[in-house]
């Protein structure tokens, strides 16, 4: 059975999603968003991701762990502080001895839609749908996003070895 942690990096807000495969498909273990408090310095918000992400890495112990590689037309400052949220899911994934993959969101929309520029609310629905939840705040059904993709992009991956071998 593979199991793997999605995270969706933000410093405000960081979606996690555990999912691993059961039954032919993706099944949601858990998900949620950690939320740091606002006015706390950087390197503070920055540390309490990392302790969040350590503790489901040990709590859920995933395989691997993904996470949507960022791209921004927003300020730098906002773009700077996300990738450094980034960078510290795949500390949290390297500490823990773990895979670490990104995945562009063009990358995540057509392993879960099947259309690579599809609207972040169509993912949504996606999402619910092949995990069957009610709709989610956008970071955790991001963060499940990225989780199904990897999951699919991991079969995928194992059965090419499995020809191969």
């Amino acid at each position: 059975m593979m199991r793997v942690l999605g995270i969706d990096p933000g410093v405000e807000r960081t979606g996690y999603a555990v999912v691993e495969w059961r039954d032919g498909g993706p099944s949601r273990v858990t998900s949620g968003v950690l939320v740091t408090p606002q006015g706390e310095p950087l390197h503070t918000r920055l540390a309490l991701i990392y302790s969040g992400l350590s503790r489901l890495i040990r709590r859920h112990r995933p395989d691997s762990v993904a996470s949507e590689s960022l791209f921004f037309n927003l300020n730098a400052r906002t773009a700077v502080a996300v990738a450094k949220a980034g960078g510290i899911a795949a500390l949290a994934a390297a500490r823990a001895g773990l895979d670490f993959r990104e995945y562009t969101a063009q990358q995540v929309k057509a392993a879960v839609t099947g259309v690579g520029n599809a609207s972040k609310g169509r993912v949504a629905a996606m999402v619910a749908r092949l995990l069957g939840t009610a709709p989610l705040p956008d970071d955790e059904a991001d963060a499940l996003a990225v989780a199904v993709c990897h999951l699919y992009h991991m079969r995928l991956e194992e059965r090419a070895a499995g020809r191969q071998g």
